[in-house]
């Protein structure tokens, strides 16, 4: 995938937002001496998964930055994604955690249930301003733990030449019916419709849930009604020619590459291609993914949680809360954010965002309705029905079973 933070259990997702840059790494026995360092002055140490920042990038100068504010020094380590969640259930069974710790949000419920992390009542930190569906992502059994520090999403681009070319007004394409016929006009124009990525992993999962949840599915029941309604609208789309077979396997890397040849008419993808987008040699606009009946569908946000991981010395939590007040605050926010290709978490930020760049305006408007994929107390559960869920797309756009049959299967395979 094409460095979509929101899938970082998939794969890493910052590269291609900036400029790569040397991996930086500490030893266990640094880190062991910057956990073990008192309260008053010392080091603290910081975790955050974005190894291509090296010691000369704004992301570390803005750590240091904090540290010193606090009157500390920061050893940062920067891991893949990949490695991050097990890195710290280790330290943690060594009493070895970091001071802070920034991980993807899906991860947060895993580590809150293995007793890592601290919550926000334990640390003071203040998430009063957060969007409230953002916040959710962090929370589980009530408490939460943490606070974002930017969100992305989905949401379709539209090739504005190969629209007019088809006839299609983009204003009429306002719910489901009005973008089948919108697809519909340009394959008989000759043109190609929509692409997207149903490849079986994540990344699929995460770009068929806002056309589950558009059609008001619940991941706590795979075999609804409404879910085998969303199924059924891509397995149309596919048999009817309107998408690609190539969907099947296509990351979301792939299917921006499919977008980019000026060929299709829409593309889902995320906020991290907007950079791409303004490359690409043509027109372009960008629309929420609409719901099944209207109205902007519900999205599943990625970005990343800032935590403080459980120490054996408490007094450090008051360096720390200082050291994560610092990376969130509304200054500090809008750089971070505007740097990862991230919509802000609070609505002050988020404004300033879209009047410096109006191509954000629809982003934020797809962050404020969007939805963590661990919300509705989903937790830990998640990983478990996502798997059914991206099986269920796999079978059904590859014909090797109905929409309700693929959907009634992973439902099964879920609940055991």
């Amino acid at each position: 995938m094409n460095r979509s933070t929101a899938l970082r259990l998939a794969s890493a997702s910052l590269a291609a937002l900036v400029v790569a840059s040397g991996t930086a790494a500490c030893s266990s026995s640094s880190t062991a001496a910057a956990a073990g360092s008192g309260a008053a002055g010392g080091t603290y140490s910081v975790w955050d998964p974005y190894p291509q920042f090296d010691a000369g990038s704004a992301w570390v100068k803005l750590l240091d930055s904090c540290g010193a504010a606090a009157g500390v020094k920061i050893k940062r380590t920067g891991f893949d994604t990949g490695d991050l969640t097990n890195k710290e259930l280790l330290a943690a069974q060594q009493n070895n955690s970091p001071d802070v710790l920034i991980v993807d949000n899906p991860v947060v419920s895993t580590l809150a249930q293995a007793g890592v992390l601290t919550t926000t009542k334990d640390n003071g930190i203040d998430t009063s301003a957060v969007s409230p569906n953002l916040l959710a992502a962090g929370q589980s059994g009530g408490d939460t733990y943490g606070i974002p520090i930017g969100a992305n999403t989905l949401a379709l681009y539209y090739n504005k030449a190969v629209l007019k070319a088809a006839g299609v007004d983009i204003a009429s394409v306002k719910d489901w019916p009005s973008l089948t016929a919108a697809l519909t006009k340009v394959k008989t124009a000759g043109k190609k419709g929509i692409t997207f990525s149903a490849i079986g992993t994540e990344e699929g999962s995460f770009q068929f849930l806002p056309w589950y949840w558009g059609a008001g599915a619940q991941l706590t029941k795979l075999d609804s009604a409404q879910a085998t309604d969303a199924l059924s609208l891509w397995t149309g789309w596919v048999k009817q020619g309107y998408a690609p077979n190539s969907v099947i396997n296509n990351t979301q890397t792939t299917s921006w590459q499919e977008f980019a040849t000026g060929q299709f008419a829409f593309a889902e993808n995320g906020t991290w291609q907007l950079a791409n987008a303004r490359k690409a040699g043509f027109d372009y606009g960008i629309i929420p993914v609409p719901g099944m009946t209207g109205g902007t569908a519900p999205a599943p946000t990625g970005g990343e949680f800032v935590t403080v991981p459980a120490q054996k010395q408490t007094g450090r939590y008051s360096v720390s809360d200082k050291l994560v007040s610092c990376l969130t605050s509304a200054d500090n926010s809008y750089a971070t954010d505007t740097t990862l290709s991230y919509i802000a978490p609070t609505s002050t930020v988020q404004t300033k965002q879209a009047a410096a760049d109006p191509d954000l305006k629809v982003w934020v408007d797809a962050v404020k309705a969007a939805k963590g994929r661990t919300s509705d107390n989903l937790g830990t559960k998640y990983p478990k029905i996502s798997e059914q869920l991206w099986t269920a797309v796999q079978s059904a756009l590859t014909g090797s079973k109905s929409p309700q049959a693929a959907l009634s299967a992973a439902q099964s395979a879920a609940a055991q």
